[in-house]
């Protein structure tokens, strides 16, 4: 295997052995697939400004699910163990792409290491990486941040998590979190945990009374109540249990797809009325044994404008935007992903090693742009356009941060 391309998805990053490096690295990439790049190698034709005939002004751009790394560096190029693959070209393309605000998922997903000690270290990496960079990244601690990073040209950084481990078994870590700037925590990832069932488990038990506690601690601490991943169940409990809106970060919709990492409309319009927020990603359960299109794209965001109103749409893209140089090298490593995960059981279905997990027709730093013109193009009007990029995000999350 080549070293051309580090990584599938380098974001959710897992615990790097100083002592063995290159093995760790490879540990790394085969715990990160989900998350995964936009885009082809752009020509240079692809340069459409941002402001497009849907929008008149650069509009707020929110990906509440997503990642701002390069794809393509090598084990050599990493700066450090948890913000591996973040460089300049990576950050230029998400300036360059009018993202305004990302929730890059960080800390323990899965995987032998100590969930609370590496979720704690990676935190402070990467609160020291937005530090070296304050002309490019700024951290997100509430809604003003977001609007500061749109003013300032910048892309406000929102820490999440996508899984809830490293509560251990005490509730109360909540607030550690919390204070260390988490605004959003799902609550589980594709399997079980102590809090409730994954979207991958067919018991489909719901939310633990552990899970309730977590779900208390969160809306006492004014932090996003994050139910993408999680099994029907414990997602319907969580809404039921949560004294605040809750939300979906990145999901598709069951009726068009039935698929278990899609939301059913009854989730999906309780998420709704609680006055939360449903993010759609840009990911292959989108469509079933065939490569999605950007038209499986608009069909799951009109779907779910049409169950949760379009006060309550956005987009969580679960990917990134940087380029993929290699595609060969790519293609393997997207294979040896794959087979992983599904061998370890944490595998979603719909995962397929001949099926890319990127939209090939909404590609590059424009891809948002582009979004927003296909809409316009289908009859949407631009109040609604701004809403699903940025400001519906924007509304839910200032009732929770500033409650």
């Amino acid at each position: 295997m080549t070293e051309k391309i580090i990584s599938i998805n380098p974001f959710q990053n897992r615990m790097i052995n100083a002592n063995d490096h290159q093995t760790s690295i490879y540990a790394h990439r085969r715990s990160l697939f989900y998350q995964a790049p936009l885009s082809l190698p752009a020509s240079s034709e692809n340069t459409l400004p941002l402001e497009t005939n849907a929008m008149k002004e650069q509009p707020i751009i929110i990906d509440t699910s997503g990642s701002i790394t390069n794809l393509n560096l090598t084990p050599a190029q990493q700066k450090d163990e948890f913000t591996m693959g973040i460089d300049q070209r990576s950050i230029n393309e998400a300036l360059a792409s009018g993202l305004t605000a990302i929730n890059m998922t960080m800390g323990y997903v899965f995987g032998k290491e100590d969930p609370f000690e590496q979720t704690v270290r990676q935190i402070a990496a990467w609160d020291a990486l937005i530090r070296r960079t304050p002309e490019s990244l700024r951290k997100v601690w509430t809604v003003k941040d977001i609007q500061a990073a749109h003013t300032n040209k910048q892309v406000g950084v929102i820490y999440g998590f996508q899984n809830a481990v490293m509560m251990g078994d005490n509730e109360h870590r909540v607030e550690i979190f919390a204070n260390l700037g988490v605004r959003f925590i799902q609550l589980t990832y594709n399997t079980r945990n102590s809090l409730g069932d994954g979207s991958m488990m067919p018991e489909n038990q719901g939310l633990t009374e552990f899970g309730r506690k977590v779900v208390h601690e969160l809306n006492r601490h004014h932090v996003l109540v994050d139910l993408s991943h999680s099994g029907e169940q414990t997602c319907l409990d969580a809404i039921a249990a949560s004294s605040q809106p809750t939300i979906i970060s990145h999901t598709g919709c069951r009726a068009l797809t039935n698929l278990p990492r899609n939301k059913t409309d009854r989730e999906l319009r309780l998420v709704a009325e609680s006055g939360g927020f449903v993010g759609i990603y840009f990911m292959p359960f989108l469509a079933i044994g065939r490569q999605f299109t950007s038209e499986d794209l608009i069909a799951h965001i009109e779907h779910a404008v049409n169950v949760c109103g379009e006060d309550h749409v956005g987009i969580g893209t679960d990917g990134s935007v940087t380029k993929i140089d290699d595609m060969q090298g790519y293609m393997t490593e997207l294979k040896n992903e794959v087979d992983h995960r599904h061998a370890t059981g944490i595998a979603a279905t719909g995962e397929r090693a001949d099926i890319v997990p990127f939209l090939s027709d909404l590609s590059g730093t424009n891809k948002f742009m582009e979004l927003a013109d296909m809409l316009a193009k289908r009859g949407h009007s631009s109040g609604r356009i701004e809403k699903i990029l940025g400001s519906n995000f924007m509304n839910a999350a200032d009732r929770i941060w500033s409650a």
